[in-house]
């Protein structure tokens, strides 16, 4: 089988937060409803830039692609804002679901995305299943109380400036976790 072809890690950056950055940037000055139709546009643009050059859609970016449009197409349509206020509590839910979803069936499931980066025990998988899916709730809790509680320029903000810099200091503080865990690679006597 031949190996996956993957993105080099700044592009996969720039794929993942590039659209935030753009949605950040067009609420600053068209608005809400503008930066809903960018971010859209700009989703769609990162996946099918993904999938040209690794000839492979991604589950985590089809599900956010999918509810960005239907949740965004529904701000724009019914001129509220609350429907993409409420897109990132539903995916982090998902994705926690999913993931706890995964544990109850002894199938932890970063396992199955992360394994050609990560090479864990079993245990290891499991424990870092557990600590993302409880992030992700630790999200959408987030997520609901700043767009119930802040102004949507706020939210906004919040989204790049609060929540991607949470992200990766939440996956920075799991390095522990990954190196007590690393499955130890051994060689048999007829490789050496």
């Amino acid at each position: 089988m031949a190996d996956k072809k993957k993105l080099n890690p700044t592009l996969k950056l720039v794929l993942d937060i590039g659209p935030l950055v753009l949605f950040f940037a067009a609420n600053a000055k068209l608005g809400i409803y503008v930066a809903t139709g960018a971010f859209m546009v700009a989703v769609l643009a990162a996946l099918a830039v993904a999938y040209a050059l690794t000839r492979r859609i991604e589950i985590m970016p089809l599900v956010t692609a999918v509810i960005v449009l239907v949740f965004g197409g529904l701000t724009i349509f019914l001129h509220d804002d609350l429907f993409i206020k409420l897109k990132p509590t539903i995916i982090y839910v998902l994705f926690a679901g999913a993931l706890f979803f995964g544990l109850a069936f002894n199938k932890p499931l970063l396992g199955m995305v992360f394994d050609s980066v990560f090479n864990l025990t079993e245990e290891g998988w499991r424990k870092l299943t557990w600590r993302w899916a409880l992030f992700f709730v630790f999200l959408a809790v987030v997520n609901e109380v700043v767009w119930r509680t802040q102004s949507t320029d706020f939210w906004v903000n919040f989204k790049l400036f609060g929540v991607v810099p949470l992200t990766f200091i939440f996956g920075a503080l799991q390095y522990p976790l990954l190196t007590k865990y690393a499955e130890k690679e051994t060689a048999s006597a007829d490789d050496r």
